[in-house]
């Protein structure tokens, strides 16, 4: 009997063992290796600002305005072309999602970004312009509004402009930066590191001085923190969802504030903004971290 007992007892080890193996053999899979994300995530960020100089070098000799347009948007995406074709191989896992996808059953439909949560997305811009908004009344007294027949250009071609420019930017930092460093590091961690590395890679705004360089720097992590937690586990139009929210956000800075001025108080106000806009999106990250899903919760006081 006890014979019996032992042999059962070391089937069962053999059998833990199986399963951590199994285990681990899975998450290697997934997981990219420490060389190669490295290498990925170096390449990335020196080709993006390498090429968003030569485009902004090039921008007067296009002769494209720009209020419309600006040429150094398109960095990032030249830079993900570049990575493309160093590593063609791994292009297309940290990609996934970034264009609309057919559904394809159950498990398709969780990975697209709820209704409910797309458009709290999407309105999270009018929060951070309203809040910028109304600092700029509590500091100056006045709402600097700027009216769109103010500019030379058809509101039609400035949206559209923005919305191309803003998209040419998020492919690289939404649709390929942030997946490549969830690799490695979880949610808020790899979206700050993608918000520092955006709000870095606008070399201009870090020149203004110490007090605007923090404002406009807490504006990009935080904001980075909103589509990072507001895109987790999405698989399927990220491109269109981070762009739409980085359009709305140049809009409102274009016709409702003045964050592009060169002021400092605005921009102040601006990076105040964004952090009080992201932390409705933290604590909710937080609560639904903290709640166990349906089956675990249904299973966790049952029969073993």
């Amino acid at each position: 009997m006890q014979d019996h007992m032992q042999q059962n007892h070391e089937q069962d080890k053999d059998k833990d063992r199986d399963r951590d193996r199994d285990e681990d053999r899975e998450q290697g899979q997934r997981r990219v290796p420490r060389s190669g994300w490295a290498a990925q995530t170096g390449v990335f960020l020196a080709l993006a600002f390498l090429t968003a100089g030569l485009c902004g070098a090039l921008q007067p000799a296009t002769g494209i305005p720009p209020e419309v347009l600006q040429l150094t948007q398109f960095g990032p995406a030249l830079a993900v072309a570049a990575v493309a074709l160093l590593w063609p191989g791994r292009i297309r896992d940290r990609l996934a999602g970034t264009l609309p996808a057919r559904s394809k059953g159950p498990a398709d439909h969780e990975a697209r970004l709820p209704s409910g949560n797309r458009a709290a997305l999407l309105l999270t811009p009018a929060l951070i312009t309203a809040l910028s908004a109304g600092g700029a009344l509590l500091i100056s007294g006045s709402l600097p509004v700027t009216s769109p027949q103010a500019f030379a250009h058809p509101l039609t071609l400035l949206v559209t402009a923005q919305l191309i420019g803003a998209c040419a930017e998020e492919i690289g930092w939404r649709c390929y930066l942030q997946p490549l460093l969830r690799t490695r590091f979880g949610p808020v961690t790899a979206s700050v590191l993608v918000g520092t590395a955006w709000g870095l890679w606008h070399v201009p705004a870090l020149t203004q001085g110490p007090a605007y360089a923090a404002g406009f720097l807490t504006a990009t992590i935080t904001m980075s923190v909103i589509l990072g937690l507001a895109l987790e586990r999405v698989r399927s139009n990220r491109l269109l969802l981070a762009g739409g929210f980085h359009t709305l956000v140049n809009l409102g800075m274009l016709f409702v504030t003045d964050e592009t001025s060169p002021a400092t108080a605005p921009m102040v106000v601006f990076g105040g903004a964004c952090l009080a806009a992201a932390i409705p999106w933290i604590a909710s990250a937080r609560r639904a971290a903290a709640t166990p899903d349906k089956i675990t919760a249904a299973t966790a006081d049952g029969p073993r």
